[in-house]
């Protein structure tokens, strides 16, 4: 059965206060790759999605969709939302691909990778929600892109939290936009490639 959409959400804590941390990385770099297509997918604007108000952009093929919960929580959402996209399109999960976009610790800053849905969650609380309430389906096509967030010279988790909790500077948010949003545009193409030929 031939893939048909792609809904593509992002990961990151709601509210002003948190649009511009590292956490958050997975929007903004959604954000990125919006203006970077912006021919064929629209703006972000506030729509229902998942029964929540969700920041939303909805192309011929691609879903974009902002998580609106709590990252720690993420995962009751997810799931409502990606039912809801399936039921509303018509679509079989076979029919449906689905990709987490997260920030990522362990890589530079900027650099995006192609993680296996089932990978380790490596300690991170949005995607072990994600997992915890999305089940798994031999039908269906996920997967999950990561985007480098660099980390702070100390491990201890209270330094990692304040980090990814932390304003991202000017200059360093510029290098998560233009390398994330290419690079998360490449992810989407390979994986279409793969997922037309399974």
């Amino acid at each position: 059965m031939s893939l048909r959409r792609i809904l593509v959400v992002g990961l990151g804590n709601p509210g002003e206060a948190y649009r511009n941390t590292y956490h958050s990385a997975g929007n903004i770099v959604l954000e990125a790759l919006q203006k970077r297509i912006s021919a064929t997918q629209p703006p972000f604007s506030s729509e229902r999605h998942g029964k929540k108000s969700t920041l939303a952009s909805i192309g011929p093929k691609y879903s974009f969709l902002q998580s609106p919960s709590i990252m720690n929580v993420t995962g009751p959402w997810f799931a409502k939302a990606y039912k809801e996209h399936l039921v509303e399109n018509g679509l079989r999960p076979a029919e449906l691909g689905v990709v987490l976009v997260h920030d990522d610790l362990e890589e530079e800053l900027g650099v995006v990778k192609i993680r296996d849905w089932a990978r380790s969650h490596r300690g991170h609380n949005g995607i072990k929600s994600v997992n915890a309430s999305l089940r798994a389906d031999p039908e269906g096509k996920r997967a999950r892109v990561s985007i480098g967030i660099g980390r702070p010279t100390e491990r201890e988790k209270a330094s990692v939290s304040d980090y990814v909790l932390s304003k991202i500077p000017r200059h360093a948010r510029g290098i998560i936009e233009e390398k994330g949003g290419a690079g998360l545009l490449g992810a989407l193409m390979d994986l279409e490639k793969k997922w037309e030929a399974s």
